[in-house]
């Protein structure tokens, strides 16, 4: 076994990376074990990816525990700027993630580091949950085989959220880029599912109206949307939760001034018409 050192290639570090994706678990407990005696456990393949990262791409849970009991770090970055966590909540492998909690071998776990997207793992796992609504509602003819293996992608997402919130994740965090929490990105696809989740939480009257670097609240997205057959139980949601209708972003519009027309969007207004400032 090569030693690394002064960046030399190390050849134990790509068995251990191979092996990790092939799910070889003894295989792999053996390298590591060789790796961590001579600190070099967290060496990083091509896309800057440490054998632990890959066991969290990959969802091997058992191995990411065997990972993390020889000393592997937690808290490293790929090329993309994303840890462990973030890999997990994008894929929605919450036994992984549920295994990096339960381990956690001592170390401190940034819950809130954010990749170089300017997003939180909990960030990320919301953007997956919505892309899968959105591909639910594209697909509203689709076959049941779809629609059960997109319902079971949507639970695990779920699972993977419900996990970080345990873990810590605040749902007040804002994104990097434009300052949403994840209120504002529930409110992007009318997620009523995420929704609850987030205003069920202990301090949701503290953030309901929280603003975008936009001046815009939950209220303003959700009250701008199109074709959302859950935008009308959105916006009773958020405003049963105390969202405050009159409130203007940097345009100076008020949530009702967004809503578009259509049917839909006439449900909104009769919700927000008598409560909404006069304009």
């Amino acid at each position: 076994m090569w030693l690394y050192r002064n960046h030399l290639y190390f050849p134990t570090a790509r068995f251990l990376h191979i092996a990790v994706a092939q799910g070889r678990r003894a295989l792999v407990y053996v390298l590591a074990g060789k790796m961590a005696s001579c600190g070099s456990l967290d060496v990083k393949e091509h896309n800057g990816q440490t054998a632990l990262q890959i066991a969290a791409a990959t969802n091997q849970h058992l191995i990411v525990r065997d990972l993390l009991r020889h000393g592997a770090q937690i808290n490293t970055r790929d090329f993309w700027g994303r840890s462990p966590l973030h890999v997990c909540a994008e894929k929605g492998h919450f036994l992984t993630l549920q295994s990096i909690w339960r381990t956690g071998s001592g170390q401190p776990i940034d819950i809130e580091m954010f990749n170089y997207d300017g997003f939180t793992p909990l960030h990320a796992a919301i953007l997956s949950h919505n892309a899968v609504i959105k591909e639910l509602r594209c697909l509203e003819n689709a076959c049941s085989y779809m629609a059960m293996v997109l319902a079971q992608r949507r639970q695990m997402f779920v699972e993977c959220i419900k996990t970080l919130l345990l873990m810590g994740a605040s749902h007040r965090t804002k994104d990097l880029k434009s300052g949403r929490t994840c209120l504002h990105m529930a409110s992007e696809e009318a997620n009523v599912e995420l929704l609850q989740l987030f205003l069920d939480q202990p301090s949701s009257l503290s953030i309901v109206d929280v603003k975008t670097f936009s001046g815009n609240t939950a209220l303003h997205i959700v009250s701008s949307l199109q074709n959302r057959k859950t935008q009308v139980e959105a916006v009773k949601l958020l405003m049963r939760k105390g969202a405050n209708h009159g409130i203007r972003n940097f345009e100076n519009e008020i949530p009702c001034q967004l809503v578009p027309e259509g049917p839909i969007g006439e449900k909104v207004r009769e919700i927000l018409k008598g409560k909404c400032v006069h304009v």
